[in-house]
């Protein structure tokens, strides 16, 4: 048996699909992902959403000016802004947000799905389609959470669901609008994405490539394991697992790593999300060396969603050594703290940031 890969370098990874927050939050949250990624897709659920193109300006720069603090001797950072779609979202601020050269995506929350959903689509087709169409005429990829909300859905099935009353009839009425199926999580998502024709691809936790939904129960209610999307049963990651190192350019990075504080994830509502940023590369890195495939880590991080997203590839590299680390119990978060996911856990791999 040859012997362990010790160190692996690759092209600067991207994250597809981040939640930063504002204020103070940000500030704290941003280092974690300027330390490992070129870019980021930013997700637009805010109170209120960003759902204009100058709300995606102002979102912007306030990311920007956050950089200097966050960025120290880091790379440069990107990040890549989308739009919250509603039922009032128009074809004009579809073209205003192409126009702009920094949005990149909108955003479907189906009203209710996760976290400031509130003002989520509650008809997509219904009330959309306009949109919809002038998106597919130029480019505009959709991002879609991938849940419907019918609460007589058991949460396990949501996505399959999803697929059957949402997915196929908007694929067959705009064939050519691109559609990134956001935090797959099961084989049904997995097989769709594989075989739909068309423009389509989707982002994969680290997350839910690392666990099943028996994390959530492990000694008693876990609740820094919860997230939307839940974690479906081990069929299932496996699933996620074969798609994510597949080397299939239809499956690529997006952490998800949604920050909130201790308090609001431990109690008796507590809310959905996995805070992963912080250690995001060393955990894809232990799923994909638990599937024996860590040389196509390079593919599904740093190549797949550039070339889906007609951008170019980072100039930069990544490092990542074998070398184990403890995530810490937890991190501060402005004047409060929050628990990341694996916390008080060992991970045999870490970010090199000062490569020989």
């Amino acid at each position: 048996m040859p012997d362990p890969i010790k160190r692996l370098t690759i092209r600067r990874p991207d994250d597809w699909h981040l939640h930063l927050r504002d204020g103070e939050v940000l500030r704290a949250v941003l280092p974690d992902t300027t330390a490992q990624f070129g870019r980021a897709i930013i997700m637009p659920n805010l109170k209120p959403p960003v759902s204009t193109t100058a709300l995606a300006q102002a979102y912007r720069r306030q990311i920007l000016d956050a950089m200097p603090a966050a960025r120290g001797s880091a790379p440069a950072f990107e990040p890549l802004m989308t739009l919250y779609l509603t039922d009032r979202t128009t074809p004009d601020e579809i073209l205003r947000a192409r126009d702009s050269g920094f949005i990149h995506g909108v955003k479907l929350y189906p009203a209710g799905a996760t976290t400031h959903s509130d003002a989520g689509v509650t008809d997509l087709l219904g009330y959309c389609m306009d949109t919809l169409e002038a998106m597919q005429a130029c480019g505009m990829p959709l991002l879609v959470h991938g849940e419907v909300t019918d609460p007589g859905v058991d949460i396990f099935d949501r996505e399959a669901v999803f697929i059957d009353r949402v997915m196929i009839p908007l694929r067959a009425a705009l064939p050519e609008l691109k559609v990134v199926f956001e935090h797959l999580t099961t084989r049904d998502g997995v097989d769709y994405v594989r075989e739909a024709e068309g423009p389509i691809a989707a982002t994969i936790t680290a997350h839910h490539l690392l666990y099943n939904r028996n994390a959530l129960f492990q000694g008693g209610l876990r609740p820094h394991w919860y997230c939307l999307p839940v974690l479906k049963r081990e069929q299932h990651r496996r699933a996620l697992l074969e798609a994510a190192t597949s080397g299939n350019p239809r499956f690529f990075l997006g952490t998800d790593s949604a920050p909130h504080p201790r308090g609001a994830k431990e109690q008796d509502c507590g809310c959905a999300g996995c805070y992963t940023a912080r250690h995001a590369m060393a955990l894809y890195a232990t799923a994909f060396e638990q599937a024996g495939r860590l040389e196509s880590l390079e593919a599904f991080a740093s190549l797949n969603g550039p070339g889906f997203y007609g951008l170019p590839q980072n100039a930069g590299t990544l490092t990542l050594e074998r070398s184990e680390q403890t995530v810490p119990d937890e991190l501060a978060m402005g004047d409060d703290v929050l628990v990341p996911l694996a916390a008080g856990s060992m991970l045999p791999w870490r970010v090199l940031t000062d490569p020989d």
